[in-house]
């Protein structure tokens, strides 16, 4: 968006609706709408919003255009809505009978809605757009290849831990199975050499 100061004014066209009868603070809520927007996007915006304001307001867009268009010889789809503001209008005053033989006020208020449209350049915006794209794609790229670098070394570490907690493993489970290998040999030694070894025994005692 073109911003006032020291800078040169940029060529542009203004349009102005006067009395427009509706009050200032329902057009200030789509005026909001489409400041800062390119004309052709504030166009759309302002075309399927639900508020009633939003049919005045885009007459006085679609005039501020046209007048770009035709007076100032600038692209339409270059113009961009720099300013856009409402001032409150007369209020017309009438009265309403209430019971009782009162009298009621009625404010029917109305607003004076003013838009500006500028020419933005789009070569300068293109630029500011090729520069943004290619940062984005050089940390795009550079992402895979910081990951590159330090995938090989954490896929080391996790092989080294991995390769640890197998042997300790192997090792804690070698010991239970000898066990019951040595206890399955003894289950099938034949019921005499248990009775010879046992006799031996005995003999060995009573000597």
């Amino acid at each position: 968006m073109p911003t006032k100061g020291d800078a040169p004014a940029l060529p542009g066209a203004r349009a102005v609706a006067r009395h427009v009868r509706i009050s200032p603070m329902k057009a200030r809520r789509v005026v909001n709408l489409v400041r800062g927007l390119p004309a052709k996007e504030a166009l759309t915006v302002l075309q399927f919003a639900p508020q009633a304001a939003s049919e005045p307001v885009y007459k006085v867009l679609a005039s501020a255009i046209a007048n770009a268009e035709n007076n100032e010889r600038l692209d339409p789809d270059s113009l961009l809505v720099a300013e856009a503001y409402v001032d409150e209008g007369i209020t017309a005053k009438r009265f309403r009978p209430r019971a009782q033989g009162r009298a009621y006020r009625i404010r029917k208020r109305s607003c004076h809605i003013t838009i500006v449209v500028e020419s933005v350049p789009a070569a300068a915006g293109g630029r500011r757009g090729a520069a943004a794209g290619r940062s984005r794609t050089a940390d795009v790229t550079a992402a895979p290849a910081r990951r590159s670098k330090a995938a090989p070394a954490k896929a080391s570490k996790a092989t080294e831990a991995t390769a640890d907690d197998e042997a300790t493993d192997t090792a804690v489970d070698s010991e239970p199975k000898a066990a019951k290998k040595a206890a399955k040999k003894a289950e099938k030694e034949p019921k005499a050499k248990k009775a010879e070894k046992a006799d031996a025994e005995a003999e060995e005692g009573t000597e």
